[in-house]
């Protein structure tokens, strides 16, 4: 019975043992399918976006890495422990036993082991900076301590000291290993001789451990002492190596190497070198003699060195250094402003001087009316509040951003805001988010958005020259081809297009059209790429779908951040990409730079992650068929090592489209660091520098409903410069620190081919010239506006304060801020773009536009006198029409003058009744200047031989027939002067 039991026990033991092992090697198989199945739908993905050479070169250089370490890592363990081994391996007990197991099969196995785990952690961590090592490129500068190129510092170190760390692990293991395979041999040794620890005092404990060392030690000296050497010749190259990196020290007064740094630490590490080199020659001689005192007593001086260099640091900071401190640092102070200045391109910085007389009037005005007239009163987050609810047409659509940009409409350079309109199907009704809902029939966004920045309509809002669906435009110059965003900000989700069930288009009425993808981008759905993509999404619907045909293709990656980082990982990104419309296609443009870490002497930036960097490239995704293309745009050594890496990743800013190249902007990411590290590596000079006496800070303002400071974004422009015309540019003012008045500001070209460039204009030091937060300020305590303000925000509503624009205009400053009212109390209610407030000199007002706020400062512009003819007859008042059939048209001159002179005294009446915040009396005058307006249009109409009434600009104020618009937006038909601004709907409707 008993038998019968044993073997129903073995019996299960066996099956339990067989599921055991079955289960693990399906548990293995299916995570090397699942990762192979990855592996296959990467190579599919970059051959689809043609850069398969760039996710190959990763690999082949891994593999030619890797496979000759391994096998170099595994002859070298194999050889070394089947040796080591053999001499220890006779010691230990069993015959053919552990003793044949060890001597013979455990060197090949652990070898196999080590030199796999090695090999594979050294390539992974080393195979890029492998390729910048061999591919590296010199950047024509030197560091001042050690005169190496640049380059050293970033392509060569982080690769030795990288693959010093790799060795110095690689041997650690290997001495491990030696030191507890002693261990183990030498502890055999004593159970065979049978010495048997009798007493266990302290003393008898104390000469046994000690002769268990000195057997272990006598045993296996030769291999300990190789190995400890071995490890003192890596230390000596890790402290020659380490002397290098006194020029990233962050302890001194500024980064990099400091007065204490050149002349202790550097002598120090130096020291410690030849220390180490010396030791591992005292510690082979000594084992050679059978000798561990050697050993010991260099490493006691080793530390005693290390330890003792460290007090003379602190010595020589606080006894030398400290009391002299700009004396002796200035020379490194130096080192660092030019440095930082070159890691920064702050170096190519072009100053001016800008004298502020502030002595412009209405001519000057109108002489830059390009620049007034791309004045964006409209801001960013209201005008994206709006397209959220006035574009978005349906729930599951969305305007993520809202980007700046410009275009020539009709021959006019125009500042615009655009914003595409994308899918989002999380916003689909909950019954609605289906699979193939989600990711087959609701695939692509739909056109864009667009408003100039500088005009309103009657509500408040910005006047729509692009909206709909499909996308109605007046201009030939944004018109869509082709409006379907296929890959954007938004589209998360992989799509299955060219299926059976046709994908939604956009809403018609009741409703919806239907569309079939017919682009080159895609994945084709084949039986195995079905398996592949059901595995890899965890769903049978691939394989299930009859939707799916063998025409039908798959689109992954869609997210075009997601996107371009999985082809060039290696850069960093701007996350504002932008929307362009390029020969009736969309296309984003997104700015890559080069950044590092390793530039001597240089300060890092406020994030700590860099301290070189450049907008180097610029990356441009097809928002339809998903192609993506790298262009280098800058003269930058980091970017010249990956196009030498990855040959065909790159192309040159020739080969980008000429209409594309229009609109490439100064990177604004890059802009904020190049201002923040501007405000103090300005200061050239090192005593200025070091006693911060001319420290700047990016200026602040009042910003949305919040009353704390913020500081100013820098803001994308038209306008033109001293001395220059009018551009596109990026700027920020800057004030003096811990103070608010302005002291400079910092443009950034966008346009020509002086893109890239930065101007700073400094003002006259002995001049105040106002800042934002001073203008602020201002408006808070005037009398006249404070008080408007505050009754805007009665009545549950809420008033919004734009951003505060400084406009240099000639040797003027002009300060403009767009006020929005918002109804408090609703969540969907839309911000009104309501007042402007100008300052310029000491005037400050609140206007209902732009225009009428500029009159109320500058008045109108003056017309030109004509000028008399050779006769001194002023032309148009000869003889003939001075006779007597003139006299009527003299009545109707008198006539006519009388009613502009009221008209005059009504505005003049409307503005003050405005300044005081009466809106009663405003609204009186503003009906009276209307009356006299038509008396003057009827008294105008007289027969071609009487005299013409002057013309009068249109009346200050919002009339209730009229659209509110800053400034005069162009129109497809300038023929006709009441088409100056784009009709809003109610106004065609009221047409």
């Amino acid at each position: 019975m008993e038998n019968g039991e044993t073997k129903v026990k073995k019996k299960g033991s066996f099956f339990g043992k067989t599921f055991k092992i079955i289960t693990l090697i399906v548990v293995i198989l299916a995570i090397g399918c699942v990762i192979l199945n990855e592996f296959y739908i990467d190579i599919l993905w970059f051959g689809e976006v043609g850069y398969t050479d760039v996710f190959f070169k990763s690999l082949f250089t891994r593999l030619k890495l890797g496979v000759p370490l391994f096998a170099a890592l595994f002859a070298l363990f194999a050889i070394y422990f089947k040796l080591f081994t053999m001499a220890g391996g006779k010691t230990l007990p069993g015959g053919d036993g552990k003793g044949a197991f060890i001597s013979k099969k455990l060197p090949y196995l652990l070898s196999f082991i080590l030199a796999l785990v090695a090999s594979v952690g050294v390539t992974q961590n080393l195979w890029y900076k492998f390729l910048e090592f061999m591919n590296s490129v010199d950047f024509g500068e030197v560091d001042p301590v050690f005169g190496n190129d640049i380059s050293f510092y970033m392509f060569k170190l982080p690769f030795l000291r990288t693959l010093l760390l790799a060795v110095f692990i690689i041997v650690s293991i290997m001495l491990l290993v030696t030191i507890a395979y002693s261990m183990l041999v030498v502890a055999q040794k004593s159970a065979q001789d049978s010495r048997v620890i009798a007493d266990e005092s302290n003393s008898y404990g104390k000469e046994d451990v000690k002769g268990f060392f000195s057997r272990m030690w006598m045993t296996f000296r030769v291999e300990i002492t190789l190995f400890i050497s071995i490890a003192f010749i890596l230390g000596a190259v890790y402290f020659w190596l380490q002397r290098y990196e006194i020029l990233y020290s962050p302890t001194g007064i500024v980064y990099g190497a400091s007065y204490t740094d050149v002349h202790v630490s550097l002598i120090a590490d130096t020291i410690m070198a030849g220390l180490c080199a010396l030791s591992a020659v005292i510690n082979i001689v000594g084992g050679l003699m059978k000798k561990m005192k050697p050993l010991v007593i260099t490493c006691i001086l080793m530390v005693a060195v290390y330890m003792l260099s460290g007090v003379v640091e602190t010595a020589v900071q606080n006894f030398i250094v400290s009391p002299n401190e700009y004396a002796k640092e200035s020379e490194y102070l130096g080192y660092s402003i030019v440095s930082t200045q070159k890691a920064y391109a702050l170096d190519r910085i072009e100053t001016r001087t800008y004298t502020v007389t502030n002595n412009i009037d209405a001519n000057d005005i109108e002489e830059n009316a390009t620049t007034i007239q791309n004045i964006p009163i409209n801001d960013y987050l209201p005008t994206l509040d709006t397209y959220n609810s006035l574009q978005s047409m349906r729930t599951y659509y969305a305007f993520q951003d809202v980007d700046v940009d410009r275009y020539t409409l009709n021959g006019k350079y125009t500042q615009l805001f655009i914003s595409a309109r994308e899918m989002d199907t999380s916003r689909l009704n909950a019954d609605a988010q289906n699979w193939i809902n989600t990711y087959l029939k609701y695939t692509h966004g739909f056109g864009v958005a667009m408003s100039p920045v500088n005009s309103i309509n009657e509500t408040g809002q910005p006047v729509l020259i692009a909206k709909d669906i499909p996308t109605v435009t007046d201009y030939t110059e944004i018109r869509l081809q082709e409006p379907r965003i296929y890959f954007g900000e938004k589209t998360d989700n992989y799509a299955i297009v060219k299926t059976r069930a046709k994908e939604f288009d956009y809403p018609s009425g009741s409703d919806n059209v239907e569309n079939v993808y017919d682009g080159t981008a895609g994945i084709p759905m084949s039986l195995l790429n079905r398996v592949c993509f059901a595995i890899n999404e965890g769903t049978l619907k691939f394989l299930l779908s009859a939707d799916i045909t063998s025409d039908s293709v798959i689109l992954i990656n869609r997210n075009i951040m997601d996107r371009i980082m999985k082809i060039a990982p290696f850069l960093a990104y701007d996350s504002d990409p932008y929307m362009v419309i390029c020969e009736g296609r969309l296309y984003w443009i997104i700015d890559a730079m080069t950044t590092s870490d390793r530039y001597p002497y240089a300060q890092p930036s406020s994030s700590g992650y860099f301290n070189y960097i450049r907008n180097s490239v610029k990356v441009v995704v097809d928002a339809y068929n998903g192609d993506v293309d790298f262009y280098i745009v800058d003269d930058d050594p980091i970017a010249a090592v990956y196009a030498n890496i990855y040959p065909t990743l790159f192309k040159t800013l020739d080969e980008m489209p000429a209409e594309l190249k229009a609109h490439l902007r100064y990177s604004e990411a890059m802009f904020k660091v190049q201002a923040e590290m501007y405000a103090t590596y300005h200061m050239a000079n090192p005593s200025v520098f070091y006693n911060k006496e001319d420290a700047w800070a990016i200026a602040t303002q009042y910003y949305n409903t919040n009353k704390s400071e913020e500081v100013v974004n820098p803001a994308y422009l038209i306008m033109k410069l001293p001395g220059r015309e009018e551009e596109f540019l990026l700027m920020v003012p800057y004030t003096a620190a811990n103070k608010n008045n302005m002291v400079a500001w910092m443009a950034g070209v966008c346009d020509g081919a002086e893109y890239g460039k930065l101007i700073v204009y400094e003002f006259n030091k002995q001049s105040l010239v106002y800042g934002p937060m001073q203008i602020e300020q201002r408006i808070d305590q005037d009398t006249v506006i404070a008080p408007q303000l505050a009754l805007l925000a009665q009545q549950g509503s809420a008033v919004l304060r734009g951003n505060l624009l400084t406009i240099p205009i000639e040797d003027s400053i002009l300060y403009i801020e767009p006020v929005y009212v918002k109804a408090s109390q609703s969540a969907t209610s839309l911000p009104e773009m309501k007042m402007v407030i100008l300052s310029y000199k000491d005037q400050i007002c609140m206007a209902p536009t732009l225009k009428e706020g500029l009159e109320m400062i500058f008045g109108k512009p003056q017309q030109a006198e004509p000028e008399p003819g050779p006769d001194g007859i002023i032309e148009g008042n000869t003889d003939d029409q001075q006779g007597s059939g003139n006299e009527g048209g003299s009545t109707a001159s008198t006539a006519v003058e009388a009613l502009v002179d009221k008209a005059q005294q009504a505005y003049d009446n409307a503005v003050k009744a405005q300044q005081s915040g009466d809106w009663a009396k405003y609204g009186e005058y503003m009906k009276e200047l209307e009356a006299i307006l038509k008396e003057l249009k009827e008294a105008s109409a007289e027969p071609s031989g009487s005299t013409q009434a002057p013309k009068t600009d249109e009346a200050p104020g919002p009339a209730a027939d009229q659209t509110d618009t800053g400034t005069e937006v162009p129109t497809e038909d300038q023929g006709n002067p009441d088409e100056g601004t784009v009709p809003t709907d109610q106004q065609t409707n009221q047409n």
